[in-house]
């Protein structure tokens, strides 16, 4: 039977990184947030979103994404309805994607809110990436394009390091490219004696 990894970790922890070495050793890995964004183009979630949050969440038929996270980040009342939309669809959407990559031993799934959505209670195992948060702002500034305060605010609706570590199986501190592979390289050895 697969085994699953969840890897998860703050934004501007490395996640990306992790995930793509992963990929880079021949396990498949999927990208919830990348794969969230993809199914909030169907009709049916574009529907479910504009009777809950208003058409002026919609630009020609289209989700205005930045409109939806203005309305909802500030909120955790409609944050939470978002992700009832939303998470179940990405649910669905993974446990096929498990059942068609049946014959590896090991998928990763990589999501930032791995915990918050309670996703995590379908992994076998879980690794959560840390990195300082300095260096995570620098990061998200630089890669997004954004003010420090819009990153911080960011980090306070997710979970904490701390929280995510007591419930994680490992921690991965990325620290240098060099470094967090050779980590990997160890949790792998493990996940293959078990």
């Amino acid at each position: 039977m697969t085994k699953i990894i969840g890897l998860t970790g703050g934004i501007g922890s490395g996640k990306t990184l992790v995930a793509e070495y992963f990929k880079s050793l021949g396990i498949p890995v999927y990208i919830a947030d990348k794969e969230a964004k993809q199914l909030m183009t169907s009709d049916y979630i574009i529907n479910a979103l504009s009777n809950e949050f208003g058409k002026e969440i919609l630009e020609n038929g289209i989700l205005n994404r930045e409109k939806l996270a203005q309305l909802v980040f500030n909120n955790p009342k409609k944050l939470q309805k978002l992700n009832s939309i939303v998470h179940p669809e990405v649910k669905k959407h993974f446990d096929n994607w498990v059942e068609k990559h049946k014959n590896y031993p090991f998928v990763v799934k990589e999501a930032a809110i791995l915990f918050e959505s309670g996703s995590y209670k379908y992994c076998d195992t879980i690794i959560t990436v840390t990195c300082p948060l300095e260096i995570r702002l620098q990061r998200v500034m630089k890669r997004d394009k954004t003010d420090r305060e819009s990153v911080l605010k960011r980090i306070e609706n997710q979970w904490t390091d701390e929280q995510r570590i007591a419930k994680s199986d490992y921690v991965i501190d990325n620290l240098s490219v060099e470094f967090t592979k050779k980590q990997v390289a160890v949790i792998l050895k493990k996940l293959k004696n078990q």
